[in-house]
């Protein structure tokens, strides 16, 4: 009887530490998850932070390393990291597209002014400073993502706002990738190595390879090759410095000299890869195959829809950190199948005897003509 007892009572007293625990998550049960929330989210800021101090104090030793500064830089670089561009007003929509190439031209050239205060020593070294930018720029893209990631964070823990916290914690998983390519990719650009973003100056280039070049504003080159019976004129941008160059502005410029007598415009480029799809993978499309704030996008539609030319693209897949990490193998290797595909589309859609402009769009870091 005694041991029947005993068993009621152990029941009864887990049944109501059950119901105590019941009784609680109905009261507490959203705080509750929101301090989990809050403890995840302050961990993945803990890395971002070290993550975003390590590119700093990379990008610091970088400069006092190739740029030989005759003062300390570390003043100039956090003012660099948060250096801000505003977009032109877009309520009349008309000249926009003029606007913005006017204000990104300025931004340009101010921060490689930057950079050249900064890094003395290579000031008339356009590669160097090149790279040197790119490698500010990453470590400003990591101070940016920081400080947006503690400011929701900082919002939601001081509203007690469990869907402001709960959202962030959904997409850091993908912003803690980003970070880290970012992290990874400060090496590269500060020692002139290919990126995944390279692939389009890599095709191009191999191309070119042993034929004259020319420059072409802004900041590209262009090379006549024979190419499968036809003429190939191929572009890209100046490297091997860490430059994208403005191809929309050379495209124009190689469009009008040859006056619009082109059988097609064949873009080459890195495109974001879909979850499951192989990195390196090649695919083939129609359009401006070009990224960016869009205008080299419209300035290309422009021309070509002026003399009706054909533009194809040609993409190399592979995801936002293979663009702007160190070039890995797939990527390299998958230039040589778009070098085929370039001519299968060449052979398919024009005749011998005729002139296609190739493109090869994308950072020429590490990548020469």
């Amino acid at each position: 009887m005694s041991f029947i007892t005993g068993s009621d009572s152990v029941t009864q007293i887990i049944g109501l530490v059950f119901y105590g625990f019941f009784i609680v998550f109905i009261f507490y049960g959203q705080r509750i998850q929101m301090y989990i929330l809050v403890r995840e989210v302050e961990n993945s800021l803990h890395k971002l932070r070290h993550i975003k101090d390590e590119g700093r104090k990379r990008a610091i030793d970088v400069l006092n390393e190739i740029g030989k500064p005759t003062s300390d830089p570390t003043a100039r670089v956090d003012r660099y990291l948060d250096h801000f561009t505003i977009s032109p007003q877009s309520m009349d929509p008309a000249g926009i597209v003029n606007k913005l190439d006017h204000i990104l031209d300025i931004r340009d050239e101010r921060l490689k002014e930057e950079v050249k205060f900064m890094a003395p020593a290579v000031a008339d070294n356009e590669v160097q400073i090149n790279n040197l930018e790119n490698t500010l720029e990453a470590a400003m893209a990591l101070n940016y993502i920081y400080k947006v990631v503690r400011h929701f964070y900082i919002q939601g823990k001081k509203t007690l706002s469990l869907y402001v916290i709960m959202q962030l914690q959904m997409i850091l998983p993908m912003v803690m990738k980003e970070a880290e390519a970012y992290g990874s990719a400060l090496k590269a650009f500060a020692y002139g190595q290919p990126i995944g973003d390279s692939v389009g100056p890599l095709v191009v280039s191999r191309l070119m390879h042993g034929f004259e070049v020319r420059k072409v504003p802004k900041d590209c080159v262009v090379s006549s090759v024979p190419f499968e019976g036809r003429t190939a004129l191929l572009l890209k941008a100046e490297g091997p410095g860490g430059n994208v160059g403005k191809p929309g502005q050379a495209i124009e410029t190689v469009i009008e000299e040859q006056q619009g007598k082109l059988a097609m415009v064949i873009m080459i480029d890195a495109g974001l890869k879909l979850e499951g799809e192989k990195v390196g993978e090649v695919a083939e499309g129609i359009g401006a195959a070009i990224g960016g704030p869009g205008v080299d996008a419209f300035k290309i539609e422009e021309k070509v829809t002026k003399y009706k030319l054909p533009l194809y693209a040609v993409i190399v897949k592979e995801d936002i950190g293979d663009a702007v990490s160190p070039m890995r193998k797939e990527i390299h290797d998958a230039a040589d199948k778009v070098i085929e595909r370039v001519r299968d589309v060449v052979k398919e859609r024009t005749k011998e005897g005729d002139t296609v402009l190739i493109v090869g769009v994308g950072n020429s870091i590490g990548v020469g003509q």
